[in-house]
């Protein structure tokens, strides 16, 4: 269990670390188009939002891997 923790906090800071450097190379005159999409999960149902299609197919698919990985792990 400790070991699932330390990888859930190495993950956060490792996401920390990658916001604030994308935000750094952002400053100093980066693209100035932002793409992007994102999953929220509320339980096994996906909320999807995309920035344009390709990003939104994008985050579909991790929507349903996520749907896939929750199901399996029901049955357990």
């Amino acid at each position: 269990m400790t070991e699932l923790v330390i990888a859930g906090v190495f993950l956060i800071v490792a996401g920390l670390v990658v916001v604030f450097a994308s935000s750094l190379v952002g400053a100093r005159g980066g693209e100035g188009r932002v793409r992007g999409g994102a999953v929220v999960m509320l339980g096994p149902v996906p909320i999807v939002f995309g920035s344009d299609a390709k990003w939104a197919s994008i985050a579909i698919a991790l929507a349903l891997v996520l749907m896939l990985v929750y199901m399996l792990g029901a049955l357990r």
